[in-house]
């Protein structure tokens, strides 16, 4: 396990308490590989559940960051008090860190103590109880595009290219059903299928989670166009967004999907501070919204595990063209 220069225990465990044992159960466990699973400690196994490699390492910098404020091992998190919590959250703020920075920290700590309560590892959960910053409604969103400015994107590619059939596909993917960049590189061809007669996308979501959105008329119509082309839309498990230049069978990584989406935001003049690729979901969350979808459905939709996190999309409150400034007459 690595330490600090303070020889303090950091996530994540070492590979032979688990993780390296499990890939090989090929054969029935040893004696001394059986011993050392009933060994490994709860933190290790909750940091093993973690699949999605962001939230990992998101995660273990924050442990890190907490551990080392409070000059503990990874065996020690069971003598935390809610004071260390208390004095840790005054530390971030002093910090100037973002709201949702901290509140990311907070969470990442108490999920691992939540974890180490259905262990019984620890007798109580010391996040319980200390305030997080309230999410700001107004501002430090990620931008959402207008109207005009989501047409102009889905109209930059070329649509008589491979690439450009490719690019309009994904774009519409994006801004029709409201992916992640993460899930839209999961999708596979076997992953757009009927239920109950209509096409609908099968999403692999944060920890696995799947949920299953029907598919827009206009993304069906370019997907269509794009695998006639390509090559690939008789293979079910083969990625559905590939490199187009090169024949690698690979899906698009979430970098290459970045650049792409840069790209033609940059053809279509689209100048947003603060756009990227979230701001896709953003959008389609927003317009969801101002054209009536129930939030508890838009919730389901992208997949948000709070609804708190959806009336961030919220902006019907603070539509510009509501504004009592427009009614003003002399």
């Amino acid at each position: 396990m690595s330490q600090d220069d303070k020889g303090r225990s950091l996530m994540p465990p070492r590979p032979d308490t688990g993780r390296a044992i499990t890939e090989r159960l090929d054969r029935p466990l040893t004696a001394a590989e059986f011993h050392r699973l009933a060994t490994v400690p709860a933190e290790a196994e909750w940091f093993a559940n973690l699949y999605n490699p962001r939230t990992r390492r998101a995660y273990q910098t924050d442990l890190q960051d907490f551990m080392g404020f409070a000059g503990i091992r990874q065996d020690e998190f069971r003598i935390v008090t809610r004071a260390h919590v208390l004095a840790w959250r005054k530390v971030l703020e002093e910090r100037a860190l973002s709201g949702a920075t901290i509140r990311r920290k907070l969470a990442a700590l108490s999920s691992l103590f939540k974890y180490l309560c259905e262990k019984n590892a620890v007798d109580f959960n010391p996040v319980n109880g200390a305030k997080r910053p309230k999410v700001d409604s107004n501002g430090g969103k990620t931008p959402a595009l207008g109207d005009h400015q989501a047409r102009a994107l889905l109209d930059a590619p070329d649509p008589t290219t491979l690439k450009g059939k490719r690019d309009r596909a994904l774009l519409s993917v994006l801004l029709y059903h409201g992916l992640r960049r993460e899930e839209l590189c999961r999708l596979t061809v076997r992953d757009i299928h009927a239920r109950r007669g209509v096409l609908h996308l099968r999403i692999h979501g944060k920890g696995n989670k799947l949920r299953y959105l029907p598919l827009h008329a206009g993304s069906a119509e370019r997907i269509h166009a794009y695998l006639a082309v390509a090559g690939h839309g008789e293979a079910p498990d083969a990625p559905l967004f590939q490199p187009a230049r090169r024949k690698t069978h690979a899906a698009l990584t979430a970098d290459g999907v970045y650049k792409i989406v840069l790209a033609y935001a940059a053809r279509a003049q689209i100048e947003v501070q603060g756009f990227g690729v979230h701001s896709l979901r953003a959008t389609a969350a927003t317009n969801a919204l101002e054209h009536e979808a129930d939030i508890a459905k838009v919730q389901e939709w992208l997949g948000h595990a709070n609804i708190a996190t959806t009336r961030i999309y919220d902006r019907r409150k603070s539509r510009p063209e509501d504004s009592p400034t427009f009614w003003v007459t002399y």
